[in-house]
């Protein structure tokens, strides 16, 4: 029993012991951030002289034992800085005083220490300022309630709450640092900073004087008049307006959002650059641009994308994804009622929506007339149809499609239900047009040839192979299926589905290119060109001659070079 005993108040005076290392522990961990710098401080033996008082008695035995008690225009001489105040305990022993009434301390010509009570140790070289506390420092002025000034080390620190004015911004926080070596400070636990075109506000901010430099090291926000930046990590130059943010930061802006890995903003020039999972938001237009680079300019609407951009429009049910190798927008009469835009995409094209896909080098869409214009080998489908040319523009109304027109060497196909015959008109261009997204008419005009399957009512099996020529026809469709053909001077003939000769089963140029078509939104971004033997032929067009100027007379360079020579 006695052992259990001795073991029990073994236990609990470990405890005890214990629970106060803790406590100390603590302390220590609290007071190492604010007065790091008093390990290992050196000790000045230099004495702290009493320059003038206009009273001064001395009680050994008294309230204040072993101080000398000054009054009326007293001051101190420390290491070159002047001290004065109403009143004072001078401790001699202790090379320290207490300060009362107007404290004020003179370093240089650069700074001065004002509070309505002061405790200097001249040891350590360490003022503490207490009640009404400003800190003048060049064009720097810090107002706080307690502030404790290291001479050693040329830092003020605040931890009751402060406020540093600088040229034209206010810096308010709970507790933060200034270094008047550097003329660095650091501001923790709700800072704030003002400025008239901004305010900025985080938990830790790093603020050099000398450039008006934030460095910001927390989660911050930075308000302007239209603007809104979220950053971690980042420096925000409030002489310049520039900006480098990193960490996943946002900028928004009427409406308009980019967030990026790295952002740089110059608010002057009104240019935006990001890097890295870059997103670009149009919340008003319902539209986003993703990439790895962009480059924006705010101030006349000019956007450029590179590295793996993508353009996403989500304005319908459906979203429309267009992926190419470099994306440019460019605005006109910005910040008027007549602005448009039109962007520019080009090299390796491919777009993909549920409803319609698409495929070309280069394709260009204008807001003016909701036109977009696909070039060089561009491909449509939608559903089991396939529409291909030279040049194709599409026509949206309320972003959906109203028309399109083909030009030159127009081909539409269409795959029929039993998955092996295909519809197929070519002409020199086409027209389609389209009622709630579903065609419904459709017009070929010059050198028409077409191959159609009349189909059985009753079974939907296959009647034959109509194959027309002619020079204009036009095609009515209900619910995607053929109602009606008008054609002009019509040359053609019928061939039942067993006696169809091989070489009608396909016009001249026809392929369908399945291998091609996107078949989903990440499919976009693998590229797949025509086989060999299946692009567009080159067809050389009229233009007009050359021409230019000799001896005052216009000839073309054609007769020029067919003149003889003497």
């Amino acid at each position: 029993m006695n052992t259990i005993n001795k073991i029990s108040r073994y236990l609990s005076g470990h405890r005890i012991q214990l629970a106060v290392v803790l406590c100390l522990f603590g302390l220590c961990v609290a007071q190492s951030r604010k007065v790091a710098k008093d390990r290992h401080r050196p000790k000045t033996d230099e004495r702290v002289y009493l320059k003038h008082a206009d009273m001064l008695r001395f009680n050994q035995y008294g309230e204040h034992a072993g101080a000398q008690i000054l009054n009326g225009n007293v001051a101190f001489l420390h290491k070159g800085a002047l001290l004065t105040c109403d009143s004072a305990y001078f401790y001699q022993e202790s090379n320290s005083f207490k300060a009362f009434g107007h404290v004020k301390m003179r370093q240089g010509d650069t700074l001065s220490l004002t509070s309505d009570y002061a405790f200097y140790d001249g040891d350590n070289q360490m003022a503490e300022a207490r009640h009404n506390v400003l800190l003048r420092h060049r064009g720097t002025k810090l107002y706080t309630d307690s502030l404790n000034y290291d001479r050693l080390y040329n830092i003020g620190y605040f931890f009751e709450g402060g406020k540093m004015v600088d040229r034209n911004n206010v810096l308010v926080s709970d507790w933060g640092e200034y270094d008047t070596e550097t003329r660095k400070a650091v501001f923790n636990y709700n800072v704030n900073l003002r400025n008239p075109k901004f305010t900025l506000t985080t938990d830790t901010l790093h603020y050099d004087t000398r450039t008006s430099l934030a460095n910001i090291v927390g989660p911050s926000v930075i308000r302007s008049k239209e603007s809104v930046i979220h950053t971690s990590d980042g420096y925000y130059n409030t002489n310049t307006g520039r900006a480098r943010l990193y960490g996943r930061s946002t900028m928004s802006n009427k409406g308009k959002e980019i967030t990026g890995d790295s952002l740089f903003y110059d608010e002057k020039r009104g240019i935006s650059q990001g890097y890295r999972n870059v997103i670009y938001k149009d919340t008003q237009k319902k539209n986003e641009l993703h990439c790895n680079y962009l480059w924006y300019n705010e101030k006349n609407g000019f956007a450029f994308a590179t590295e793996n951009p993508v353009m996403m429009e989500y304005s319908q049910k459906d979203t429309l994804f267009v992926h190419s190798d470099t994306i440019k927008v460019i605005t006109y009469h910005l910040n008027t009622d007549s602005v448009y835009r039109t962007a520019h995409c080009y090299n390796k094209v491919r777009a993909f929506r549920n409803d319609v896909q698409a495929v070309c080098d280069s394709l260009v869409y204008n807001t003016k007339d909701s036109c977009m214009t696909m070039y060089r080998d561009p491909i449509a489908w939608s559903g089991d149809r396939q529409l291909l040319g030279e040049e194709i523009q599409v026509f949206m109304k309320d972003s959906t499609i109203d028309r399109a027109h083909i030009i030159n060497q127009a081909l539409t196909a269409e795959l029929m239900p039993d998955k092996d015959h295909y519809q197929q008109l070519s002409s020199k261009e086409m027209f389609a047009y389209f009622t709630k997204g579903q065609i419904t008419q459709t017009e070929a005009i010059g050198n028409v040839r077409s191959i159609y399957y009349p189909v059985d009512d009753k079974d939907s099996t296959l009647m034959g192979l109509v194959y027309i020529e002619t020079d204009t026809m036009k095609m009515f469709m209900r619910d995607r299926q053929l109602q009606k053909i008008w054609t002009s001077k019509t040359d053609g003939t019928w061939y039942p589905m067993t006696q169809i000769p091989p070489e009608r089963y396909k016009l001249d140029g026809f392929t369908w290119f399945d291998y091609i078509r996107p078949i989903n939104k990440d499919d976009i971004y693998e590229w797949r060109g025509k086989k060999d033997g299946t692009q567009l032929k080159n067809i050389t067009r009229h233009a007009a001659p050359l021409q230019h100027i000799e001896g005052g007379e216009l000839k073309s360079v054609a007769a020029t070079e067919n003149k003889p020579e003497n």
